[in-house]
């Protein structure tokens, strides 16, 4: 099997890319060096192509692996020959190596094992060659009947010799491959009540659908409701029409013994056959829909990540609560905590007027400019608290409601009490609600990104490939920001390329004893950072204020002899780029032409535009270009929406039937995806991402059952 050649035709790539990929994978880059500073051998693979191949590499390299396994398996039992080890080679997925394998595989002690222990195993030849035209079965199975052997009779005889009949077709790899064709065609997964109560699986009490329309989310919600019990659940398919196939493979007509032969292919597809096709089916659709879950928990903890952060406010974070109070922490523009407070305006309590007092006094002594309201238990009275505060203070505050999903995590977490051991859980639960507006980014990264709460039936998810997935999408959203290397903590620093946890504290502790870094060559002197390493993450860690000012953007090192050069061939040097004034070189290097410019500085072309493009804003946040979260200064409540009303809203999450927005009434309106476009559209991440601010109208509202219905197409 040719690995680069498969990767080749499955990613569309040159077999060159590829190989050059595989290469640096090999050599031990990470994927966000790869996709930014090696673009020219990759021919400008985006991060996610690249992690995709490095998955599909694995893959390949284990089947190659199980391959070798296999043949060596088959040899050392004197059986591997030609006709089984060419398959074997040509097997595209492991699931074709283990039919091959099925038949030579150690078994438990099964029916037809007894059976060749008590010597049937020749009967069983014969039977199953159909060869006898004429004759009797008793005479066939005389010669195999002995009581000592505990074969008393031709009825014993012929049943052991049948099972292992049975057993042979059950381990046939090419009628499997055709069963398995059939059921991905025809059979539907099917499901009926198991309890007379009303639950929420009442949906699934008699459904059936195809197993190749089925979406995700309806055979994670069926798998769900079979483990609670709610449900029973079977795969359906038409039985005469595998039988068919089962007897085309098994049936030479004309024999005496052909009959006895059918009787053991219908046990071998009932017995054997249907119930191991039904578990690998049910496996099969639901790693399909794991994996378009994670899929979902990705697309939709990107945008929350990489929301833009509110620059330069002071923030409060409100934490609200009933019984024990509502947590308030005020922080500075970077983060510092500057003062908490404890007020109870909300039921059993209600001192509202005393918890006025206390909002106030702490906006005007800090000068808040921002709210932000964790959105869980309470939440909607303590925005309406809040709207009712604002609306009695001169100064134009505003408020947010911010999803404070995996605030408590953080909050008992040994991270949350390395960072505020002095503070109970939930002030640093409003530390954290606050500062996951002001930067996002920062903020989330020291959660555990399962904690989040962007996707569906998390629980459900292997651990450790969500892990892996949602760590990859954090790691990728940290390095295409970027990371200052003086204010970053260890948590975000540790998703640099390059970077492990412990480099990143080792990071902070250089930080500590030496002062600020000044300049990325100073990386060198931090205890475990290698060479290697500080060629995986330089490029992604910025110094606002830096000597150079290089070192604040996202140009590597070694790629500061070519700006140099480049700068040096249009008249211009290091303090142009200072001062802002290199605007007019793109055109000058359009004009004396790219490839020409690229060669005499001795980089590619995707470099040398990466390089243009950051040396017209050193330093820039990409996440500035994003629209800014929606504040607000009043509320309302669901009581006082009426079809028809229009809103700005932000999408909290998405999911394959559509997307909940918040419209500032406590409960998100589900915008259904056949409301979202007029166009079809196979999927809503197609039109819109978590934390993206969106016009929808309000198609119905049903207070009882707190559901808004809305809509993104204007009405005509």
């Amino acid at each position: 099997m040719d690995i680069h050649s498969i990767l080749t035709e499955k990613f569309k790539l040159s077999a060159q890319h590829v190989a050059n990929i595989v290469a640096l994978i090999d050599e031990g880059n990470t994927i966000p060096f790869i996709a930014r500073y090696r673009k020219e051998q990759t021919g400008s693979c985006d991060d996610q192509v690249l992690r995709e191949l490095s998955e599909r590499l694995s893959y390949l390299r284990g089947l190659e692996k199980r391959k070798a396994e296999v043949c060596a398996a088959i040899a050392a039992q004197d059986k591997l020959t030609e006709d089984i080890e060419r398959p074997i080679e040509q097997a595209v997925t492991l699931a074709e190596v283990e039919d091959i394998y099925r038949p030579f595989r150690p078994k438990r002690r099964t029916r037809a094992t007894i059976a060749r222990e008590r010597g049937l195993e020749p009967l069983a030849d014969l039977i199953e060659a159909q060869n006898l035209k004429q004759g009797d079965i008793d005479a066939l199975c005389a010669p195999y009947i002995d009581a000592e052997r505990e074969v008393p009779d031709t009825e014993a005889a012929l049943a052991g010799a049948l099972d292992i009949i049975a057993e042979r077709i059950s381990d046939d790899a090419m009628l499997r491959g055709q069963l398995r064709a059939l059921c991905q065609r025809q059979a539907r997964l099917c499901s009926l009540a198991a309890t007379e109560e009303d639950t929420v699986y009442r949906l699934y009490y008699d459904f059936a659908e195809p197993i190749s329309k089925l979406p995700s989310h309806r055979i994670l919600a069926i798998n769900r409701g079979e483990r609670e019990g709610a449900l029973k659940v079977r795969i359906d398919l038409d039985e005469e029409a595998a039988l068919a196939l089962v007897y085309r493979r098994a049936l030479r007509l004309g024999s005496i013994t052909t009959h006895y032969v059918e009787a053991a292919a219908t046990d071998s597809y009932r017995r054997l056959i249907f119930p191991s096709l039904e578990r690998e089916v049910r496996a099969d659709l639901t790693e399909r829909a794991i994996e378009q879950a994670i899929r979902m928990f990705g697309l939709n903890l990107r945008p929350l990540i990489m929301q833009p952060p509110i620059k330069g406010k002071v923030v409060m974070g409100f934490d609200p609560a009933y019984r024990t109070g509502c947590k308030l922490a005020v922080v500075d523009p970077t983060g510092k905590v500057l003062d908490t407070a404890l007020i109870y305006p909300t039921k059993p309590h209600n001192k509202i007027e005393e918890s006025k007092k206390i909002l106030r006094r702490l906006v005007e002594r800090h000068g808040v400019e921002v709210i932000a309201i964790g959105n869980g238990t309470a939440s909607k009275e303590s925005e309406i608290f809040v709207a009712q505060t604002l609306g009695e203070l001169d100064s134009p505050v505003q408020y947010a409601t911010v999803s404070e999903a995996g605030a408590s995590v953080y909050s008992a977490s040994k991270l949350g009490a390395e960072e505020f051991p002095d503070f109970d859980v939930s002030l640093r639960s409003a530390v954290s609600i606050a500062r996951r507006l002001q930067d996002p980014m920062a903020e989330l990264v020291k959660i555990d990104p399962k904690a989040i709460g962007v996707g569906q039936y998390q629980h459900d998810m292997p651990a450790a490939q969500l892990d892996e997935t949602l760590s990859g999408v954090v790691e990728s959203c940290v390095n295409s920001v970027g990371v200052d290397l003086n204010t970053a903590s260890p948590s975000l620093l540790g998703y640099v390329a390059g970077l492990t946890a412990s480099t990143a504290k080792n990071l902070c502790l250089y930080r500590e004893e030496n002062g600020a870094f000044t300049s990325r060559t100073q990386l060198k002197k931090v205890k475990g950072l290698g060479p290697k390493t500080f060629e995986q993450c330089a490029g992604f860690l910025r110094i606002p204020g830096a000597v150079r000012t290089l070192d604040n953007t996202a140009v590597h090192p070694e790629s500061y002899a070519a700006v140099e050069r480049l700068l040096e061939l249009f008249g211009y040097s290091e303090s142009d780029l200072t001062e802002g004034g290199l605007s007019e070189l793109p055109e000058a290097v359009k004009a004396r032409g790219e490839a020409e410019v690229s060669e005499a500085c001795g980089i590619g072309l995707p470099t040398l535009r990466d390089i243009l493009s950051e040396l017209m804003r050193p330093g820039r946040d990409i996440r500035d270009s994003l629209p800014p979260p929606v504040l607000r200064a009043d509320v309302l409540d669901m009581k006082d929406l009426k079809a028809g009303m229009d809103f700005m809203g932000t999408v909290r999450n998405v999911v394959d039937f559509g997307a909940f927005v918040d419209i500032g009434v406590h409960q998100d309106g589900l915008v259904h995806i056949s409301a979202m476009a007029d166009r079809f559209i196979k999927h809503p991440s197609e039109v819109v991402a978590v934390g993206d601010v969106v016009k929808v109208w309000v198609q119905e509202v049903d207070v009882p059952k707190k559901r808004i219905s809305l809509t993104m197409k204007a009405p005509k």
